[in-house]
């Protein structure tokens, strides 16, 4: 018999707006699975970056961080609207023209194939149009890749910052049932685990998903994968039989986490 070849696969989340690495992401591997937030809104380590201090100027972004790291959201809000008012200009069309301009640089570095699915700061309507025949997307559904089942669970649960996909848990659930048994499952969000969900440097927990929880214990994954958590407590930890790993803030390490079998 002859040798099995090995297969790899990169995994990345988190890309928030870093294009030069995301091109070389996928070097060395047989495919690269994207795990979320593409769009960079607001970068809270550099708040020169992002569509927000764009728009309205470093020192703004200054003060919002602020508010939000707080916890003073609704002065966040209220900051918001205020500025949106001053530019004059419609907050919907703006921001859907700025993320235009970062989707059309991200997805033209996705190597191919590139699986990806959905993080809590994107905007699925707009994906279909700028993947290209290389990039699946996948939301409550499944693929195979060198043998094995991926599954994947897009977007976020409800929070106060009210990013753009955020939705109910219950549909969130949804998702995640329908995808069965697999053996590695694919999210943007954590399970709820505090080790995994609370953020060192934002100091706040991030939400995470019980239905993500519970199917792990239940279904017994190899691997369950993830991002959205940038500094979490501990990056990978096991759960029963499932090694549950945070891929890894990419914005800032420009890194993928690989699996290979």
């Amino acid at each position: 018999m002859g040798d099995r070849r090995t297969v790899r696969v990169n995994v990345i989340s988190d890309v928030h707006g870093n294009a030069k690495d995301l091109a070389t992401a996928g070097d060395g591997a047989d495919a690269l699975i994207c795990l979320g937030d593409l769009v960079l809104f607001l970068d809270y380590a550099d708040h020169s970056r992002g569509i927000f201090p764009d728009l309205f100027g470093v020192d703004n972004a200054h003060l919002i961080v602020a508010l939000r790291t707080a916890r003073r959201y609704e002065e966040a809000r209220e900051l918001g609207r205020r500025l949106w008012a001053e530019l004059d200009m419609d907050p919907a069309s703006a921001i859907e023209s700025a993320v235009r301009r970062q989707y059309a640089e991200l997805f033209a570095a996705f190597p191919t194939p590139t699986y990806a699915t959905y993080g809590n700061v994107d905007m699925p309507a707009l994906w279909q149009e700028y993947a290209g025949p290389g990039t699946t997307v996948l939301d409550g559904e499944r693929v195979e890749i060198g043998g094995r089942v991926f599954g994947f669970v897009g977007g976020g649960l409800r929070t106060a910052m009210n990013t753009p996909y955020e939705i109910s848990d219950e549909e969130y659930a949804a998702k995640i049932e329908a995808l069965g048994e697999v053996d590695v499952l694919c999210s943007h969000i954590p399970p709820e685990v505090p080790e995994l969900t609370y953020d060192t440097v934002a100091r706040r927990f991030e939400r995470g998903s019980h239905a993500l929880l519970d199917a792990i214990r239940r279904t017994r994954p190899r691997y369950a994968l993830f991002g959205h958590v940038h500094q979490p407590i501990v990056r990978r930890m096991r759960v029963g039989a499932t090694e549950c790993v945070n891929v890894g803030h990419f914005a800032s390490t420009g890194r993928p986490f690989s699996l290979q079998w």
